[in-house]
């Protein structure tokens, strides 16, 4: 019992020097400058949703949050790509501490919105890209329809918008090594689901609102 007591505790002071050193690793690669637009970072419950360019989308996301921020912060991202191989299975499960998705096995009794509410319970926040794949260009594409059902069960999560700058460029499509380049974190103001509002009319309003970030970071 004192042996894997103390295992438990190795491991999960590996894994907390892991996640710190990657933090600043992701920074450091991306040169990511970070601003927040009428919103504070908080321990609350939020869901922080972004355009999607590359696979590093929400490993610099969640290394924009403070520490505090971030143990309570969990991406949610495709199983296929983060359980190839050892690394990425350690560093999606003991360090992101991730909700992974099975893009390949969803189905209506097995829903990945059922997966999000039982992960997060009461406490954690997520990382979500409503656009679903990720996207070849600057333009942000429809949202799906996953982000409007995940509020609809939980209306009372504090939804950020954000925005991701040059990041398709930093880690292309195909390609394994990020370049160093600048990029750009914008956080929005917050969000909520009203009270009978359309699916459609909430996902156009939370696209919009990654958009409006998009285009103050152009003309700033």
């Amino acid at each position: 019992m004192a042996t894997e007591a103390l295992s438990s505790w190795g491991g999960d002071l590996a894994s907390g020097l892991v996640r710190n050193s990657l933090a600043l690793l992701a920074r450091f690669i991306s040169g990511a400058s970070v601003r927040w637009l009428d919103s504070q970072p908080d321990t609350c419950q939020r869901v922080y949703f972004a355009n999607h360019t590359s696979h590093l989308d929400a490993v610099v996301l969640w290394s924009a949050l403070p520490p505090e921020v971030r143990a309570v912060t969990r991406p949610v991202a495709a199983k296929d790509y983060w359980t190839a191989g050892p690394i990425r299975r350690f560093l999606s499960g003991r360090v992101f501490n991730a909700i992974l998705i099975d893009r390949t096995d969803i189905k209506v009794h097995r829903s990945p919105v059922d997966l999000m509410i039982r992960e997060i319970g009461h406490q954690y926040s997520i990382i979500v890209f409503p656009e679903g794949g990720r996207s070849s260009g600057p333009d942000v594409q429809e949202f799906k329809s996953g982000l409007y059902y995940l509020c609809r069960r939980r209306p009372d999560l504090e939804l950020i918008p954000v925005y991701i700058d040059n990041m398709n460029r930093i880690l292309p499509r195909g390609e394994v090594l990020p370049v160093p380049l600048l990029t750009g974190i914008t956080f929005g103001p917050p969000m909520w689901l009203e009270a009978g509002e359309p699916k459609h009319h909430f996902l156009a309003r939370a696209r919009e609102a990654v958009r409006r970030i998009q285009q103050l970071r152009g003309s700033s």
